[in-house]
């Protein structure tokens, strides 16, 4: 090998500080994501697919493409989908989901009989949140006459988003779903060498998909929201960014919603008008 192709080798296995620190503020500014020094070799390893993709041989030459006019408008989705994390289960935190049949669904529903019920499912990966969610509102909608319901699922990934539309998942994943709801709700691929469930098209209905940066100003919510799960999301973000975050949510919920929080998350110390119910459940009581 030449010494400019070793070069070129050592170059885009290895990133320097300054263009570390260059990203990880970039991500930071752009996404809300903290990406300490710690993440150094997280981020090098995910981006050395993107280096090879686009043939660029240094991370300092992707820096370059990605601060350009050109890179701003055609690699911030592909850096964006390479740097978050998107990991989620069907009936993930089960307990969740058994509060929101037992206790949230009968009290709204006595309250606001007739009206439709406005879900988000904020940060929702590859769709198997809010597709749990659907199977949820719809056992309690088949107990309730009239009660209708509808989910906003929203992520920054669009690979994510198109894995989510699809609605397509392995066998595997799908093992937390109760028998009972898999029969009602999931279609059996014919392929016994590769063994997929599709969710059914009455439940992909009720969910509506679309892309969104928590960074950007406006959600774009044109309805007050009823109930939100944001769970192990904001995790990623610092405590300011995190009440920040917050308080815009607040915005958007109706007087008396709830939002649910991932297991590791609290609000505790921050400045958000919200009060707990639940474990990991707060509410909106004004």
């Amino acid at each position: 090998m030449d010494h400019a192709s070793d070069a070129a080798l050592n170059g885009r296995q290895s990133l320097s500080t300054k263009d570390f620190n260059r990203l990880s503020q970039f991500i930071y500014d752009e996404l809300g994501i903290k990406m300490p020094p710690a993440k150094k070799t997280m981020l090098e390893a995910r981006l050395q697919k993107r280096l090879r993709t686009l043939d660029i041989s240094s991370f300092s030459d992707y820096c370059e493409y990605l601060f350009s006019s050109e890179g701003m408008e055609e690699e911030m989705v592909q850096m964006t989908d390479l740097v978050t994390t998107n990991k989620t289960d069907f009936f993930r935190e089960p307990e969740h989901f058994d509060y929101l049949l037992n206790r949230v669904l009968p009290e709204w529903e006595n309250k606001h009989r007739g009206k439709k019920l406005m879900v988000w499912s904020a940060g929702c990966s590859s769709g198997e949140e809010p597709y749990t969610l659907a199977m949820v509102l719809s056992e309690f909608g088949e107990a309730c006459p009239g009660f209708r319901f509808e989910i906003l699922a929203t992520d920054i990934s669009s690979r994510v988003l198109e894995k989510a539309r699809l609605a397509i998942y392995e066998e595997e994943r799908v093992i937390p779903v109760p028998m009972a709801l898999k029969k009602k709700y999931l279609l059996r691929g014919k392929d016994k060498n590769n063994p997929r469930v599709r969710i059914i098209p009455a439940l992909r209905d009720k969910v509506h998909f679309r892309r969104l940066n928590f960074m950007d100003g406006d959600f774009g919510m044109r309805e007050q929201l009823d109930i939100i799960f944001c769970r192990n999301v904001i995790i990623y973000f610092d405590r300011q960014t995190q009440e920040r975050l917050l308080n815009h949510f607040y915005m958007h919920m109706a007087q008396g919603s709830h939002i649910f929080m991932g297991h590791s998350e609290t609000l505790n110390g921050l400045n958000v008008p919200l009060t707990a119910v639940h474990p990991t459940v707060y509410r909106k009581l004004r």
